[in-house]
């Protein structure tokens, strides 16, 4: 039995922290405190240590393998009398390595905190019930032996799981048969280079919060986040399965019960591609006072897998199904809220689900090509849009047009991240597209090439001051533009576009025009990286 217990040690997870229920009395010695981090052994944590960098330094050497192949390759280095003394040598490392964790494995059974843990997290394996769980949210430990709390399967046909959601893909060129067959042939070379560029650097450049080593770099950071969403907001973390197999690691606040009305509704937030949830912009609706629901992008933090498109919607899409079946929230009772990159899931959960109450896009672009064009050199330009719009094609603008709801667009006028000529530069920040083509969509109409000048007088806006001189140099009338949409939409009560503006003089169409832009777009004058302060997050503006 002891050893059966010192194997169960040896295999189980690494603990960091642990967590006081809110029911439960506080343990002698830690009186002011909700949780408190696990208390290993010095030998413990030395094992911890050493096997910590081997992982470090496997990672490291992983993905400078190419490299270090060639140039051992170079050396004469692969060759039998050479590597049979060096699997000796990694033989030895590995033994060494085993019989540190057996050690790590030793301390662990020594430890009656780590004992507890381990007889709840088996109990909890084999009986996943609402107490078990709660004994083990208790705990802060590898999300990879979290216990599943939701699976996309229990509420959709499991045979449909394997193509994932639908995306919208780019238009093909048409072409006869002959002529595709002889393409494929010419852009062979092409699409092997597009496909190993997305799937070595490129990735990790449009989402290095999915690089390990930073992940680990990160770690106390995102340790102290977690801490403080569980313990001083009651935060409680969940495990999803998404269609495509991935484990989404979650992190849900409810404010059902505080009475207060805006916490009916649920925000469910979006990271950047560098964002968490621990420390990102889940907190910003959190201070506002909503029930939030922020999950990780797969291959950051406990998520499983690799941030591409289709596994980004595929975790979204659970993400909504959790919301509303697990946790019981009318689908028109939810907003989503991204940032950055995070965007792309945002729209298409706008698309896909289009009852969603509001959609709000903080620091976003309409499309990630031109980004993508900014960083490479011109000479790859071919090679960069064939492989973005292949294989990372975050197309946010062709989505969010999909959606007839309530948008809200965050511009930060001082953002360095999605604008092509520099932050200096406001008019190349690719949010400014997002909002020009959203309003040639919506109101077709009043957006003339005359509107469209005026809009972008108005978005060529420093700051506060500037923003409402030219507002006000137009001579907007608010109250007669309101009533004038709010006319349109009680006669007809139609989908966007809409033909409003249509028999209206060109001043008219500018006060609309501009009106609309002030409607939909909310400038905050800041970098793109601060955190967006509660004030600054507000309803998306709705007729």
């Amino acid at each position: 039995m002891a050893g059966w217990m010192w194997l169960r040690c040896l295999l189980g997870p690494h603990l960091q922290r642990i967590h006081r229920s809110p029911d439960q009395s506080r343990p002698e010695g830690r009186a002011g405190r909700k949780g408190w981090n696990y208390q290993s052994s010095g030998l413990e944590k030395h094992a911890d240590s050493i096997l910590g960098w081997a992982s470090a330094l496997w990672s490291l050497s992983y993905y400078s393998s190419p490299l270090l192949l060639c140039y051992l390759y170079r050396k004469g280095y692969i060759c039998s009398s050479k590597l049979v003394p060096v699997s000796q040598y990694v033989g030895t490392v590995l033994v060494c390595l085993l019989g540190v964790a057996c050690l790590r494995g030793w301390e662990r059974w020594k430890n009656s905190e780590y004992l507890q843990f381990m007889s709840i997290l088996e109990e909890t394996k084999s009986s996943n019930t609402p107490a078990n769980k709660k004994k083990l949210r208790c705990y802060d430990f590898d999300f990879s032996s979290w216990p599943a709390d939701f699976s996309w399967t229990e509420v959709n046909n499991p045979k449909l799981s394997k193509a994932g959601v639908s995306l919208l893909k780019p238009e093909p060129r048409l072409r006869g048969a002959a002529d595709g067959i002889l393409n494929s042939v010419r852009t062979l070379p092409c699409h092997i280079i597009s496909f190993l560029i997305v799937h070595s650097f490129g990735r990790r450049m449009l989402y290095p919060g999915s690089v390990g080593l930073l992940q680990k770099a990160m770690r106390p950071m995102l340790q102290q986040g977690q801490a403080k969403l569980i313990e001083e907001y009651d935060g409680q973390r969940n495990k999803l399965i998404a269609c495509d197999g991935n484990e989404i690691d979650t992190m849900f606040v409810d404010r059902r019960q505080d009475g207060e009305e805006i916490g009916q509704t649920l925000v469910i937030c979006c990271e950047g591609n560098a964002g968490f949830y621990e420390v990102g912009c889940m907190n910003t609706p959190l201070e506002s006072g909503y029930s939030v629901l922020g999950w990780n992008h797969p291959g950051f933090g406990g998520s499983t897998g690799v941030p591409l498109p289709q596994n980004e919607a595929n975790a979204m899409d659970v993400v909504i199904q959790f919301a509303i079946h697990k946790l019981k929230f009318k689908i028109s009772d939810i907003v989503i809220y991204a940032w950055s990159i995070g965007g792309f899931t945002a729209t298409w959960a706008a698309m896909s689900y289009p009852e969603i109450q509001s959609v709000v896009l903080d620091a976003s672009f309409d499309d990630v090509l031109p980004l993508a064009l900014k960083v490479m050199p011109d000479s790859w330009r071919p090679l960069v849009q064939y492989t973005v719009r292949t294989y990372v094609n975050l197309n946010n603008v062709e989505q969010l047009l999909k959606y007839q709801g309530p948008v809200l667009l965050i511009r930060r006028t001082r953002d360095e991240i999605i604008t092509t000529n520099g932050p200096e530069d406001i008019m190349s920040n690719r949010g400014n597209d997002l909002l020009l083509k959203l309003l040639q969509f919506r109101y077709p109409k009043i957006m003339t090439d005359e509107s469209l000048r005026v809009v972008r007088h108005w978005l060529a806006s420093h700051n506060y001051i500037e923003e409402m001189s030219v507002y006000s140099s137009y001579e907007v009338d608010d109250d007669w533009c309101l009533s004038v949409l709010q006319s349109y939409e009680a006669d007809r009560d139609v989908l966007f576009p809409w033909s409003v503006g249509e028999d209206m003089t060109p001043e008219g169409r500018r006060q609309l025009a501009l009106y609309l832009a002030h409607k939909y777009l909310h400038n905050f004058e800041t970098t793109h990286c601060t955190p967006l302060p509660a004030s600054e997050f507000h309803s998306a503006w709705r007729l």
